[in-house]
């Protein structure tokens, strides 16, 4: 390792901040779920003892446990016979006990939530697109007699559309397993992201008894804001809807421009790309923001995974510098599969590795042009999900007095590095 690259530089001091974001909050998320699948007139298309699929994805959803529990329970006091799909494509290493220990991790367990997890990477082509794509669905599902699909509706990190991530994808990614999330992925480099999720949708909703969807729409505040039901003949407008009010729920940045954004954890239960490329400018170009984009970071920095992603480092290209103790907690094989099954390889590509932070921060600094390093614009924060509180640089203090958003919580003071060169974590762990 050539250390002639850092210099024990001197850093600005930091601020930590609190932002205020607009936000709609569920009180009583159980409830609200009850409610909502009581407009869907279920009982009138469940007869006792039908069976029920509940797909259950491998993104970080506040209350997923609380939410499913409360579906199931619905569906039993209809008489039905409902049991849990893990639906997340190549996620968990694109193996059925890889899945079930995702969800797992998030408390969906046959304990918790009183019903039988079918875990499986078998599909069944069911149909066959206009393009000549078969359509893929998971095995156990098609197999019962009705499917409730279940998602929430949020912007995706890499497709651009009226529809982007939400119950459609449920049904073509998370639901066609590793088979159709890889054939699916291929065909949207050569067809619109549109095209294939209306070709794919129109097969599934008409051969594989979805019944309703169940959509989760989540505040700035990585809260439960919003959860609907939707039949299936309103899927494709609602989504539309719906995903026009995650655009504006959407956590932000604080500031527009920053020289450096120190990310403390990345995993797929944080985001496909494991922080979300809409929330850090990265969803055009990997290493750029455009002009599309609503914040521009010159660099990034990784400075660990999160337990819940189980190695799975998918987002680390996104990023210019890490650590080696991040790189360390890698899972290749399962980085490998989910990057090539998303079409995505730059996404594994492994950043600029130093042995703290310290170093990763000062090699960082050195590529942001003419600006010096104790005037940098330094912002860094828990995760994509957690942004009501990050560690600025003092850089950015006049522009935090003039608004009314932001509040000071403590500082100014040096950031705090342990005697490894590591920053000691400022950020409590969320409770959901």
């Amino acid at each position: 390792m050539d250390r002639i690259t850092t210099m024990n530089m001197n850093l600005p001091q930091a601020y930590r901040i609190r932002q205020h974001f607009p936000a709609t909050r569920l009180k009583d998320v159980g409830a609200a779920v009850t409610a909502a699948l009581s407009k869907l007139n279920l009982g009138e298309l469940i007869k006792p003892g039908d069976t029920v699929a509940v797909p259950v994805g491998s993104r970080g959803i506040a209350n997923i446990a609380l939410i499913i529990k409360s579906t199931v329970d619905y569906l039993k006091s209809l008489g039905a016979e409902p049991f849990i799909v893990p639906a997340m494509g190549s996620h968990g290493g694109g193996t059925a006990e890889g899945q079930a220990q995702v969800i797992a991790s998030y408390g969906v367990t046959e304990a918790a939530m009183g019903v039988e997890i079918r875990s499986s990477m078998e599909t069944v082509i069911v149909d066959q697109t206009p393009h000549g794509i078969p359509v893929h669905f998971d095995k156990n599902a098609y197999a019962a007699d009705h499917v409730l699909v279940c998602g929430r509706v949020k912007p995706h990190t890499r497709f651009v559309g009226d529809i982007e991530s939400g119950l459609h994808k449920m049904m073509l990614i998370g639901l066609g397993k590793h088979e159709g999330a890889k054939i699916y992925h291929r065909a949207i480099e050569d067809h619109s992201f549109e095209e294939i999720i209306k070709a794919v949708a129109a097969s599934v909703l008409k051969k594989c008894g979805v019944i309703g969807g169940l959509a989760i729409v989540e505040n700035s505040y990585d809260e439960t804001g919003m959860i609907e039901a939707v039949p299936p003949e309103n899927f494709y407008e609602r989504e539309k809807e719906l995903l026009e009010i995650a655009r504006q729920w959407l956590p932000r940045l604080p500031f527009p421009k920053i020289d450096l954004l120190i990310v403390d954890r990345i995993g797929k239960n944080i985001s496909g790309s494991g922080m979300d490329a809409c929330v850090v400018g990265r969803k055009f170009n990997d290493h750029a923001a455009t002009e599309r984009d609503v914040v521009a970071c010159k660099r990034i920095m990784i400075r660990g995974l999160t337990e819940e992603t189980h190695g799975n480092a998918c987002g680390i290209g996104l990023a210019e510098f890490t650590n080696e103790r991040t790189v360390a907690g890698v899972d290749w094989q399962s980085t490998r599969i989910n990057t090539i099954t998303g079409s995505h390889p730059t996404a594994g590509m492994v950043p600029l590795v130093y042995p703290n932070d310290r170093e990763a921060i000062e090699a960082a600094l050195q590529t942001v042009g003419l600006v010096e390093p104790e005037t940098s614009g330094i912002v860094q924060i828990y995760d994509t999900l957690e942004l009501s509180e990050v560690v600025v640089s003092e850089t950015y203090l006049e522009e935090i007095n003039s608004r009314d958003d932001l509040d000071i919580i403590s500082g100014p003071f040096d950031l705090p590095f342990d005697a490894e060169g590591n920053l000691a974590s400022v950020f409590k762990k969320p409770q959901h």
